[in-house]
């Protein structure tokens, strides 16, 4: 599935970023402080499991998180896990 199309939503009110995909939402909260962002959970519903759906929100986040100048804190198991996949994203870690 092409995830390029589908815009991330920060959705500040309650510290997400959200993916919504075939009408199923996905996030990962998160807690900013300063110039820091502590990625605390990734949540990918049942029904989008197996379709790269927490890949590329984690990335998009990414994106979103060096285009914002901020410094990446990865509590999340799977943001840890999509590090050690992508070496190439600790550049952000703080």
């Amino acid at each position: 599935m092409n995830f390029a199309d589908i815009e991330l939503i920060n959705n500040e009110a309650i510290h997400n970023f959200e993916l919504f995909v075939n009408g199923h939402r996905a996030f990962i909260d998160y807690k900013k402080k300063d110039n820091k962002i502590y990625l605390i959970h990734t949540e990918v519903p049942a029904e989008l499991k197996g379709m790269g759906v927490a890949e590329a929100l984690v990335e998009k986040a990414f994106n979103y998180i060096e285009e914002h100048q901020l410094k990446l804190v990865p509590l999340c198991s799977y943001v840890q896990l999509f590090l050690k996949r992508h070496p190439e994203w600790g550049r952000l870690v703080a």
